[in-house]
């Protein structure tokens, strides 16, 4: 890894798209870096707001209904581009009722805190698909522009 200001010994750069910032308030000597909040190459740009697959899984675990497997699903109908959220309901909370209230309160926590609106489908406990390895966590079935 690097330094981010360049300077002290050199050291081999990669570029690993990780996104955070420098903490201030460090000495010029020992920069530090908070957390790492996500990767570029994660990012979802969505009617001009910045989304990320991280993002969306906080609000997904506030829901009590909900398990943390999920999957965003981004089309365009005319010249909106739209997000669907599919994601679990909890063993306890698998009747109808209850995962479309579950529904309601993660598409409100989305627009809430993310600041669009997303379309929230929530399945029967073990429909989302499992995969070992990286989670495909975006489908992005947007026409391609250029």
């Amino acid at each position: 890894f690097t330094t981010l200001t360049k300077e002290g010994l050199p050291i081999v750069r990669y570029r690993t798209r990780d996104l955070t910032r420098l903490l201030p308030g460090t000495a010029r000597a020992m920069r530090r870096i908070e957390k790492i909040t996500g990767r570029s190459d994660d990012m979802i740009i969505l009617r001009g707001v910045n989304i990320f697959p991280t993002q969306v899984e906080e609000q997904i675990l506030k829901c009590a209904g909900l398990a943390p497997h999920f999957q965003i699903e981004l089309t365009r109908t005319g010249r909106m581009d739209d997000m669907t959220v599919h994601c679990e309901a909890t063993l306890n909370a698998a009747e109808e009722g209850a995962r479309a209230a579950s529904g309601q309160e993660l598409s409100h926590h989305i627009k809430s805190t993310l600041g669009v609106t997303a379309k929230v489908l929530v399945h029967t406990p073990g429909s989302a698909p499992r995969s070992e390895g990286k989670a495909k966590r975006v489908v992005d079935n947007r026409p391609k522009e250029g």
